[in-house]
């Protein structure tokens, strides 16, 4: 492979994710088999071939969008530099770093590196929420590598592990591994997991990894000891619940709780500090690593629930063996296939729960993988998981960081943006170009950690789902954005909450009343479960009330209505996507960016003037043609056999 193809290879949709390219009904094992089969590759391509219409890339119209786009991509990065550097007068009042710094000093929380001054434009945009991952990136190798942080040290550990404590004697592995074998390589790996996750736990949160396991040790036996009626509830209550408790108690803190018990006592009859309390933050002082455990510990709950649900649902099928009764073979299972067929009734054991719920690489951010799919992956190594696909993973990862990299030194939107600037004071391109890219900064420091532990996880031979199928700018469907973005976590939901309300349909009256209601309860755990936040909030119903009209005219006018009329389809479709990109913008912006007073202040200091209006229009425009660019980049897909539906 010659430099050239290597590094077009770095952004086919293959190395993402096999799950872009492969039907989720598919076992990976027959793509490999035919990989080089020229004939099945055609028959697979043929499958949309019907569907899809002609290139247009070098046609006239999309040569005018190429021009269009030429000019205002530039002019977008040029406006975002501009309003980041010292000549604007609005420059000095909003936090950066000098040069020069480590990692951990430009993310530092101590006020003499987040003094408001202003420095040369190489200075960097000191964002705090991203400093613990910009941290951690140098250290990995040195300072934390004994303690598990790093990607490779953890698969070197496991190969020690298996050879000298928990050595498999049954001889070289199969290229079909039998039962035997499967479970002798889901012991090894397993019971690897389990001590890991223990010693990991004590080094990440000190003293908490004992909060910790005792939430999982709570939650699995509602789980497995209650009637079977009441695990589903039980589940939902308790972890639910427990959301809210750490976000009251700030993760159960031994102070906080020992001053609400004795503090009361301790200011009517002593005037020194109650000796539970002093005790008290003292084994608070003991935090490991990450002191503040709740904070990523939604990522957890959400393991927990599935392994609840998936247990609740493996009672149902305990008389037979799907696997035996539809005759597939277990160690080259579809996607699908891992996901649905519950795991044997031994492997809902406390053992394999932990493993699961603490695996060190997914522990932090995920991308979250069902409790069923894990123990089978587990048992069978991945057919999708290739040294070549992970080398290239691992440079597309690093080409994200230097992006990140690049925006930080030269775009400081988000220092901008969180300096409660008086937002007036900026022209109408400015507030547009920082609002556009504030949403660039919130998908890079969710892609970076992402694809970081996912990296670790393929290293280690867990394949999870890839948590951002396309960048954020190149999404025109709000329900497409919804499946694409943190995908796994989309998936989740679908599984765990959104099917057993009921789906959606939109066929009458009542169904569709019904539809809106399984959206707006299923936002709502969303943006609880992100923060208990009231900008969260109205971030979940926004999206739910943007989505709307899309579902509505997609039941209402199909695509198959306008067969005899592609072109004005296409033209109205592209204006629907510019709608849906302003919508989605708005709540995102009001979520996580400005929340709602700064957006409003936002669209009120760039519809001030006339200028403004005709500056939104010519926004509107550009988008218009990035729609088109969006909608010829899916058909070229299809054209290829690839449906990825987001």
């Amino acid at each position: 492979m010659g430099v050239r193809s290597f590094l077009s290879s770095l952004y086919e949709l293959d190395t993402l994710d096999t799950r872009f390219t492969t039907d989720s009904t598919t076992p990976y094992k027959t793509i490999i088999e035919s990989r080089h089969d020229t004939k099945a590759n055609q028959e697979r391509a043929a499958r949309y071939s019907g569907k899809t219409k002609p290139s247009r890339w070098w046609s006239l119209e999309f040569i005018t969008y190429y021009v269009i786009l030429s000019y205002v991509i530039p002019y977008m990065l040029w406006v975002a530099y501009d309003v980041s550097s010292r000549r604007q007068p609005m420059r000095p009042t909003f936090p950066v770093s000098a040069p020069g710094l480590t990692y951990c000093q430009l993310y530092s929380d101590e006020p003499a590196v987040q003094e408001r001054r202003a420095v040369p434009v190489t200075g960097m945009d000191t964002w705090a929420q991203n400093r613990h991952i910009r941290c951690a990136i140098p250290h990995l190798s040195i300072q934390r590598a004994l303690l598990g942080l790093s990607p490779r040290i953890p698969p070197l550990l496991r190969k020690l592990y298996n050879s000298i404590i928990h050595p498999v004697t049954s001889g070289s592995p199969s290229a079909r591994p039998t039962l035997e074998e499967a479970d002798l390589r889901l012991d090894q790996r397993a019971s690897f997991d389990y001590v890991f996750a223990i010693i990991f736990l004590l080094v990440l949160h000190g003293i908490s990894a004992f909060k910790v396991l005792t939430i999982l040790y709570i939650n699995y036996q509602l789980a497995t000891t209650l009637p079977r009626k009441y695990i589903p509830l039980a589940a939902w209550v308790f972890n639910v619940g427990i959301l809210f408790a750490n976000e009251l108690t700030k993760g159960f803190k031994f102070g906080i709780i020992a001053t609400h018990l004795f503090g009361r006592a301790q200011e009517s009859l002593l005037s020194e500090p109650s000796s539970f309390i002093v005790w008290g933050h003292w084994l608070d002082s003991y935090g490991g690593i990450m002191s503040r455990w709740e904070i990523l510990f939604n990522i957890t709950v959400l393991r927990l629930i599935s392994f609840d649900m998936d247990y609740y649902w493996s009672l149902d099928r305990r008389s037979y063996s799907p696997v035996e009764k539809k005759q597939l073979d277990p160690s080259s299972l579809s996607e699908r296939e891992r996901v649905g067929i519950p795991a044997q009734a031994k492997d809902f054991s406390f053992r394999n729960y932990v493993a699961y719920a603490i695996y060190a690489p997914l522990y932090l951010t995920g991308p979250i993988v069902t409790f069923n799919d894990f123990i089978s992956q587990l048992r069978y190594r991945p057919a999708s998981i290739e040294t070549s696909r992970t080398i290239r993973y691992g440079v597309r990862f690093l080409g994200t960081l230097l992006a990140m990299e690049l925006m930080l030194h030269f775009d400081y939107v988000q220092a901008i943006g969180k300096s409660k600037p008086i937002w007036h004071e900026y022209s109408t391109a400015q507030l547009s170009v920082l609002s556009y890219f504030n949403l660039h900064m919130i998908w890079l420091k969710l892609l970076l950690p992402w694809r970081l532990f996912r990296l670790w996880a393929l290293i280690d031979g867990i394949d999870p789902p890839e948590n951002m199928l396309r960048c954020v700018s190149n999404n025109y469907s709000t329900t497409a954005f919804w499946r694409s973005w943190h995908r796994s976590y989309n998936r989740w939901l679908t599984r765990y909450l959104y099917i057993p309300l009921g789906g959606s349909s939109f066929k009458d009256t009542a169904s569709t009343i019904r539809s809106i209601a399984n959206y707006v309860v299923t936002f709502t755990f969303v943006a609880l479960w992100h923060d208990i936040q009231l900008n969260l909030l109205v971030w979940g119903w926004l999206i739910v009330l943007f989505m709307l009209p899309e579902m509505v005219g997609r039941a209402f006018f199909p695509e198959r209505k306008f067969e005899n009329w592609p072109n004005f389809y296409r033209m109205a479709k592209s204006c629907g996507g510019v709608f849906n990109i302003l919508m989605m913008m708005a709540a995102n912006l009001v979520g996580f960016a400005f929340g709602v007073d700064g957006f409003r202040q936002v669209v009120a200091g760039m519809f001030k003037d006339l200028f403004g209006f005709t500056f939104f229009l010519s926004a509107c425009a550009a988008l218009f043609c990035g729609c088109h660019l969006m909608i010829e980049v899916r058909e070229s897909e299809l054209r290829r056999g690839i449906m990825t539906k987001g």
